[in-house]
């Protein structure tokens, strides 16, 4: 991805119709800051884009609960248009990676993003929206939350393949296991893949693997290389956006995860407990680093060799009446996994 690209074209996005003239007198500047970022000659801080998409009429907090879903608690205290808040933002995003690996894939120094983390010193968009997909790989999710993506050429392809991408996560859950298997090592040094094998490797029949493969070739997101398949982008999902859709998606991989339990497959561990409120909200933020860090280390692992569902959960009993909390009654999508029943044991 081109991060002055992207820089330059969000802001010309938050110019709209506007001159360049009368969007500059419009944020007070008297020389014509426009060209230059637009022209890529330079930027504005993260800060300070964030300060003229408020000034242009984006709400910034309403911008922020559609990102986050639910808004974390930082932002009630701190407001993102401030070196502070971006801090508060890019550190919430990096969860418990650390600096090294966050500088290797950045290809920016431990000592500027530490200094960027401590709002000692801001970056600069361009470098913000590189922190930003390096860290959660959802720079583009951001990005919509602000400005229409349909206005930034760069982008506007990519944004295209996620909506399609995610309505058929939300309908056929199995093809995304299946453009899982398609990344795997073994998978793309076969020369002439049986029908079967992606079945076998992931534990479905024959016929769902057929059927994910011809949706995902429908949709664009896989196309034939000789006599394999292969995808035409890897891309990752927050599946958020449709809060009902997703919480069936959760609820179709939970019944995933239990059932192949019950079958005898290693990997779950569960800690039935009584906390404090306070220290249940101080667990969650950990289990959202924790999977913050599961991200950056899948992104960034090398050669695929196994399909892992990492299935995270942190539930208040409590909460099972509360509205849209309990949804036995919806149905789970096409392909769905069978509901387990009886004990179920903690595995390691």
């Amino acid at each position: 991805m081109d991060f002055d690209r992207v820089a330059s074209e969000f802001l010309r996005a938050l110019r709209g119709k506007r001159s360049q003239a009368a969007f500059c007198r419009r944020l007070g500047y008297k020389s014509n800051v426009a060209y230059t970022w637009e022209s890529g000659r330079g930027f504005p801080t993260a800060a300070q884009a964030l300060w003229v998409a408020r000034k242009v009429g984006v709400d910034l907090e309403a911008a922020l609960q559609r990102f986050y879903v639910v808004a974390p608690p930082w932002l009630e205290q701190t407001d993102v248009a401030t070196a502070e808040g971006v801090a508060a933002l890019l550190r919430d995003l990096r969860g418990k990676t650390t600096l090294v690996e966050l500088a290797r894939s950045s290809d920016k120094t431990r000592f500027a993003i530490s200094r960027w983390l401590k709002a000692e010193s801001e970056p600069r968009l361009n470098e913000f929206f590189q922190l930003v997909e390096c860290s959660s790989l959802r720079l583009v999710d951001w990005i919509e939350a602000l400005v229409d993506p349909e206005q930034m050429p760069s982008i506007r392809g990519r944004w295209q393949s996620m909506v399609v991408a995610r309505r058929l996560a939300y309908d056929a859950p199995w093809t995304q296991a299946v453009l899982r298997a398609l990344e795997l090592e073994e998978y793309r040094r076969l020369s002439q893949p049986a029908p079967g094998w992606i079945a076998r490797r992931i534990g479905i029949d024959i016929a769902e693997e057929q059927r994910s493969l011809e949706l995902l070739a429908r949709a664009g997101q896989i196309r034939k290389a000789g006599q394999r398949w292969e995808l035409v982008e890897a891309m990752a999902l927050d599946v958020r956006k449709d809060p009902e859709a997703a919480a069936r998606l959760r609820g179709f991989w939970g019944h995933v995860a239990a059932a192949r339990t019950e079958q005898g497959l290693r990997g779950t561990m569960y800690t039935l407990c009584g906390v404090s409120a306070r220290d249940l909200e101080r667990l969650r933020e950990l289990q959202k680093a924790y999977f913050n860090q599961v991200r950056t280390i899948i992104a960034q692992s090398q050669p695929v060799e196994r399909v892992v569902l990492s299935l995270v959960q942190m539930l208040d009993l409590g909460e099972s009446e509360s509205p849209g909390a309990a949804r036995e009654a919806a149905p789970l999508p096409p392909g769905r996994a069978p509901r387990a029943t009886g004990s179920r044991r903690a595995r390691a």
